[in-house]
Protein backbone atom coordinates (compact mmCIF):
# COMPACT_ATOMS: atom_id res chain seq x y z
CA UNK A 1 0.00 0.00 0.00
CA UNK A 2 1.30 3.46 -0.89
CA UNK A 3 1.86 5.87 1.96
CA UNK A 4 2.33 9.04 -0.06
CA UNK A 5 -0.61 11.38 -0.43
CA UNK A 6 -1.59 12.30 -3.98
CA UNK A 7 -3.80 15.31 -4.57
CA UNK A 8 -5.22 16.52 -7.86
CA UNK A 9 -5.95 20.23 -8.15
CA UNK A 10 -8.33 21.67 -10.72
CA UNK A 11 -8.21 25.42 -11.44
CA UNK A 12 -11.73 25.87 -12.76
CA UNK A 13 -13.64 28.61 -14.54
CA UNK A 14 -16.94 27.84 -16.28
CA UNK A 15 -16.09 24.15 -16.57
CA UNK A 16 -19.57 22.70 -16.07
CA UNK A 17 -19.74 20.98 -19.49
CA UNK A 18 -16.40 19.17 -19.15
CA UNK A 19 -15.72 18.71 -15.44
CA UNK A 20 -17.48 15.38 -14.97
CA UNK A 21 -15.77 13.81 -18.00
CA UNK A 22 -12.39 14.94 -16.64
CA UNK A 23 -13.12 13.40 -13.24
CA UNK A 24 -14.51 10.16 -14.66
CA UNK A 25 -11.25 9.49 -16.52
CA UNK A 26 -9.11 9.62 -13.36
CA UNK A 27 -8.19 6.00 -12.52
CA UNK A 28 -10.10 4.75 -9.50
CA UNK A 29 -8.04 4.70 -6.31
CA UNK A 30 -5.12 6.57 -7.88
CA UNK A 31 -5.50 9.73 -5.79
CA UNK A 32 -6.41 10.63 -2.23
CA UNK A 33 -8.16 13.94 -2.79
CA UNK A 34 -9.36 16.16 -5.63
CA UNK A 35 -9.49 19.88 -4.95
CA UNK A 36 -11.38 22.20 -7.28
CA UNK A 37 -10.85 25.94 -6.96
CA UNK A 38 -13.58 27.87 -8.74
CA UNK A 39 -12.53 31.31 -9.92
CA UNK A 40 -15.91 33.05 -9.99
CA UNK A 41 -17.63 30.83 -12.55
CA UNK A 42 -20.95 31.99 -13.96
CA UNK A 43 -22.22 28.47 -14.62
CA UNK A 44 -22.90 25.55 -12.26
CA UNK A 45 -19.31 24.28 -11.99
CA UNK A 46 -19.44 24.45 -8.17
CA UNK A 47 -22.67 22.48 -7.92
CA UNK A 48 -21.35 19.72 -10.17
CA UNK A 49 -18.04 19.58 -8.25
CA UNK A 50 -19.87 19.17 -4.94
CA UNK A 51 -22.09 16.46 -6.41
CA UNK A 52 -18.97 14.60 -7.53
CA UNK A 53 -17.59 14.70 -3.97
CA UNK A 54 -14.67 17.02 -4.67
CA UNK A 55 -13.15 19.40 -2.14
CA UNK A 56 -14.46 22.75 -3.38
CA UNK A 57 -13.08 26.21 -2.68
CA UNK A 58 -14.52 29.29 -4.38
CA UNK A 59 -13.20 32.75 -5.16
CA UNK A 60 -15.87 35.39 -4.66
CA UNK A 61 -14.87 36.94 -7.99
CA UNK A 62 -12.60 36.11 -10.90
CA UNK A 63 -8.98 36.71 -9.87
CA UNK A 64 -7.26 35.13 -12.87
CA UNK A 65 -5.76 31.80 -13.91
CA UNK A 66 -2.50 32.31 -12.03
CA UNK A 67 -4.29 33.38 -8.86
CA UNK A 68 -6.44 30.27 -9.11
CA UNK A 69 -3.36 28.03 -9.23
CA UNK A 70 -1.85 29.81 -6.24
CA UNK A 71 -4.90 28.86 -4.20
CA UNK A 72 -4.77 25.30 -5.57
CA UNK A 73 -1.15 24.77 -4.56
CA UNK A 74 -1.47 26.39 -1.15
CA UNK A 75 -4.40 24.07 -0.37
CA UNK A 76 -2.57 20.99 -1.62
CA UNK A 77 0.42 21.77 0.61
CA UNK A 78 -1.82 22.53 3.58
CA UNK A 79 -3.62 19.21 3.06
CA UNK A 80 -0.38 17.25 3.19
CA UNK A 81 0.16 16.31 -0.46
CA UNK A 82 3.38 14.50 -1.34
CA UNK A 83 2.56 14.64 -5.06
CA UNK A 84 0.37 17.26 -6.70
CA UNK A 85 -1.19 16.93 -10.15
CA UNK A 86 -2.69 20.01 -11.77
CA UNK A 87 -5.19 19.35 -14.56
CA UNK A 88 -7.31 21.83 -16.49
CA UNK A 89 -10.89 20.59 -16.03
CA UNK A 90 -11.79 21.46 -19.64
CA UNK A 91 -11.08 17.92 -20.90
CA UNK A 92 -8.23 19.02 -23.16
CA UNK A 93 -5.85 16.81 -21.16
CA UNK A 94 -6.04 13.07 -20.55
CA UNK A 95 -6.53 12.52 -16.83
CA UNK A 96 -6.10 8.76 -17.28
CA UNK A 97 -2.34 9.48 -17.17
CA UNK A 98 -2.29 10.71 -13.57
CA UNK A 99 -0.80 7.46 -12.29
CA UNK A 100 1.87 7.42 -15.00
CA UNK A 101 2.98 10.95 -14.14
CA UNK A 102 3.08 10.29 -10.41
CA UNK A 103 5.07 7.09 -10.86
CA UNK A 104 7.80 9.03 -12.68
CA UNK A 105 7.96 11.34 -9.66
CA UNK A 106 7.93 8.47 -7.19
CA UNK A 107 10.82 6.74 -8.97
CA UNK A 108 12.83 9.99 -8.83
CA UNK A 109 13.09 10.03 -12.61
CA UNK A 110 11.58 13.54 -12.62
CA UNK A 111 10.64 16.25 -10.16
CA UNK A 112 8.05 17.68 -12.57
CA UNK A 113 6.11 15.88 -15.29
CA UNK A 114 4.24 17.71 -18.04
CA UNK A 115 1.65 16.37 -20.48
CA UNK A 116 2.88 16.86 -24.04
CA UNK A 117 0.08 17.22 -26.61
CA UNK A 118 2.35 18.32 -29.46
CA UNK A 119 3.54 15.05 -30.95
CA UNK A 120 3.03 15.77 -34.65
CA UNK A 121 1.89 18.82 -36.61
CA UNK A 122 -0.76 16.73 -38.37
CA UNK A 123 -2.27 15.49 -35.11
CA UNK A 124 -2.41 18.98 -33.60
CA UNK A 125 -4.05 20.61 -36.60
CA UNK A 126 -6.45 17.73 -37.25
CA UNK A 127 -7.55 17.93 -33.63
CA UNK A 128 -8.85 21.45 -34.19
CA UNK A 129 -5.95 23.36 -32.63
CA UNK A 130 -5.98 26.79 -34.34
CA UNK A 131 -3.02 27.21 -36.67
CA UNK A 132 -1.86 30.40 -34.92
CA UNK A 133 -1.88 28.57 -31.57
CA UNK A 134 0.18 25.75 -33.03
CA UNK A 135 2.73 28.19 -34.44
CA UNK A 136 2.88 30.17 -31.20
CA UNK A 137 3.29 26.99 -29.15
CA UNK A 138 6.12 25.75 -31.38
CA UNK A 139 7.89 29.11 -31.51
CA UNK A 140 7.74 29.76 -27.75
CA UNK A 141 8.68 26.19 -26.84
CA UNK A 142 11.72 26.25 -29.14
CA UNK A 143 12.94 29.57 -27.70
CA UNK A 144 12.26 28.43 -24.13
CA UNK A 145 14.11 25.16 -24.67
CA UNK A 146 17.12 26.98 -26.14
CA UNK A 147 17.33 29.57 -23.37
CA UNK A 148 16.68 27.16 -20.47
CA UNK A 149 18.62 24.19 -21.85
CA UNK A 150 15.61 21.87 -21.72
CA UNK A 151 14.22 19.55 -24.38
CA UNK A 152 10.49 19.59 -23.66
CA UNK A 153 7.90 18.88 -26.30
CA UNK A 154 5.62 21.58 -24.90
CA UNK A 155 6.14 24.35 -22.36
CA UNK A 156 2.47 25.35 -22.35
CA UNK A 157 0.55 22.39 -20.98
CA UNK A 158 -2.38 22.30 -18.58
CA UNK A 159 -1.36 18.90 -17.18
CA UNK A 160 1.48 19.07 -14.66
CA UNK A 161 2.61 16.84 -11.81
CA UNK A 162 4.93 17.99 -9.05
CA UNK A 163 6.78 16.64 -6.07
CA UNK A 164 5.94 18.51 -2.88
CA UNK A 165 9.49 19.85 -2.74
CA UNK A 166 8.91 21.77 -5.97
CA UNK A 167 5.99 23.77 -4.54
CA UNK A 168 7.87 24.30 -1.29
CA UNK A 169 10.81 25.79 -3.19
CA UNK A 170 9.41 27.83 -6.07
CA UNK A 171 8.02 31.23 -4.95
CA UNK A 172 4.81 30.80 -6.95
CA UNK A 173 2.91 33.24 -4.71
CA UNK A 174 4.97 36.02 -6.29
CA UNK A 175 4.11 35.05 -9.85
CA UNK A 176 1.54 36.66 -12.12
CA UNK A 177 -2.17 36.17 -11.47
CA UNK A 178 -2.65 35.79 -15.23
CA UNK A 179 -1.86 33.05 -17.77
CA UNK A 180 1.90 33.72 -17.81
CA UNK A 181 2.01 32.04 -14.38
CA UNK A 182 2.63 28.70 -16.11
CA UNK A 183 5.65 29.91 -18.08
CA UNK A 184 7.08 31.62 -15.01
CA UNK A 185 6.72 28.45 -12.95
CA UNK A 186 8.59 26.21 -15.38
CA UNK A 187 11.38 28.74 -15.90
CA UNK A 188 11.73 29.07 -12.12
CA UNK A 189 11.88 25.27 -11.89
CA UNK A 190 14.82 25.28 -14.29
CA UNK A 191 16.55 27.96 -12.20
CA UNK A 192 16.20 25.80 -9.09
CA UNK A 193 17.60 22.77 -10.96
CA UNK A 194 14.51 20.57 -10.82
CA UNK A 195 14.37 17.73 -13.34
CA UNK A 196 11.51 18.25 -15.80
CA UNK A 197 10.16 15.56 -18.12
CA UNK A 198 7.08 15.04 -20.26
CA UNK A 199 4.72 12.27 -21.27
CA UNK A 200 2.75 12.07 -24.53
CA UNK A 201 -0.98 12.61 -24.55
CA UNK A 202 -3.62 13.13 -27.23
CA UNK A 203 -4.67 16.59 -28.41
CA UNK A 204 -8.25 17.62 -27.68
CA UNK A 205 -9.71 20.82 -29.08
CA UNK A 206 -13.45 21.33 -29.18
CA UNK A 207 -16.04 24.04 -28.68
CA UNK A 208 -16.41 23.61 -24.90
CA UNK A 209 -12.67 23.54 -24.18
CA UNK A 210 -11.26 26.69 -22.63
CA UNK A 211 -9.08 28.86 -24.83
CA UNK A 212 -7.73 32.39 -24.91
CA UNK A 213 -8.23 34.59 -27.94
CA UNK A 214 -5.57 35.84 -30.35
CA UNK A 215 -4.99 39.14 -28.53
CA UNK A 216 -4.48 37.47 -25.15
CA UNK A 217 -2.30 34.81 -26.78
CA UNK A 218 -0.02 37.55 -28.12
CA UNK A 219 0.18 39.20 -24.70
CA UNK A 220 0.90 35.82 -23.12
CA UNK A 221 3.68 35.14 -25.60
CA UNK A 222 5.31 38.53 -25.07
CA UNK A 223 5.16 38.15 -21.28
CA UNK A 224 6.68 34.67 -21.54
CA UNK A 225 9.57 36.00 -23.62
CA UNK A 226 10.06 38.88 -21.19
CA UNK A 227 10.32 36.47 -18.28
CA UNK A 228 12.88 34.44 -20.22
CA UNK A 229 14.90 37.65 -20.48
CA UNK A 230 14.60 38.19 -16.70
CA UNK A 231 15.69 34.58 -16.16
CA UNK A 232 18.77 35.13 -18.33
CA UNK A 233 19.73 38.27 -16.42
CA UNK A 234 19.21 36.44 -13.12
CA UNK A 235 21.38 33.54 -14.18
CA UNK A 236 24.11 35.93 -15.29
CA UNK A 237 23.84 37.62 -11.85
CA UNK A 238 23.08 40.97 -13.45
CA UNK A 239 19.87 41.28 -11.43
CA UNK A 240 18.48 39.64 -8.30
CA UNK A 241 14.74 39.18 -8.88
CA UNK A 242 12.39 38.29 -6.03
CA UNK A 243 10.83 35.75 -8.41
CA UNK A 244 13.93 33.60 -7.94
CA UNK A 245 14.02 33.65 -4.14
CA UNK A 246 13.04 30.35 -2.57
CA UNK A 247 9.46 29.90 -1.43
CA UNK A 248 10.43 29.70 2.25
CA UNK A 249 11.59 33.32 2.02
CA UNK A 250 8.08 34.43 1.07
CA UNK A 251 5.64 35.62 3.67
CA UNK A 252 2.55 33.32 3.65
CA UNK A 253 0.24 36.26 3.04
CA UNK A 254 1.96 37.34 -0.18
CA UNK A 255 -0.28 37.24 -3.23
CA UNK A 256 2.14 38.15 -6.01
Amino acid sequence: MRKEKIIIVLPAYNASSTLEKTINDIPSGSVDEIILVDDGSKDNTVEIAKRLGLTVVTHSKNHGYGANQKTCYKLALQNGADYIVMIHPDYQYDSRLVGVAVELLRLNICDIVIGNRVRTRKECLNSGMPFYKYLANRFLTIIENIVTGQNLGEFHSGFRAYKREVLETIPFVRNSDDFVFDAQFLIQAVYFNFIIGDIPMPVRYFKEASSINLYRSIIYGLKSLYFLFIFSLQRLRIINSRLFLKHNSCHPSEKD
